[in-house]
């Protein structure tokens, strides 16, 4: 079993950057996919990254491309959300999530078929 826990969320403004972090416990970190998904108030959970337990493959939702990386320290179990050029439509609740498997692209963009959800961390970003 794996819990994990966001951080780094907060109120910017547009163009400025934020940088979350998911810590893992419980689990073999560094066995797992790791994913970046948002979830705006009135709207569905989004895909936004993922990253392969090597941390040598990673995917983007097409509207933070060249705008967010995502990466992974294993020593540390921390995965990271490099969030630049931020935009107000980036506004949401950011949850770190964990799967148990391959990484696969056509998988990692659907949150059923991730094992593990952190709380979320909010992100809010201004005119």
């Amino acid at each position: 079993q794996v819990q994990l826990a966001e951080s780094g969320g907060g109120l910017v403004q547009a163009g400025d950057s934020l940088r979350l972090s998911c810590a893992a416990s419980g689990g073999v970190f560094i066995s797992y996919v790791m994913g970046w998904f948002r979830q705006a108030p009135g709207k569905e959970r989004e895909f936004v990254a993922a990253i392969s337990w090597s941390g040598r493959n990673s995917l983007y939702t097409e509207s933070v491309k060249g705008r967010f990386t995502i990466s992974r320290d294993n020593a540390k179990n921390t995965v990271y959300l490099q969030m630049n050029s931020l935009k107000p439509e980036d506004t949401a609740d950011y949850y770190c999530a964990a799967r148990n498997g391959p990484f696969l692209e056509s998988l990692e963009g659907r949150p059923h078929e991730y094992d593990y959800w952190g709380q979320g961390t909010q992100v809010t970003v201004s005119s």
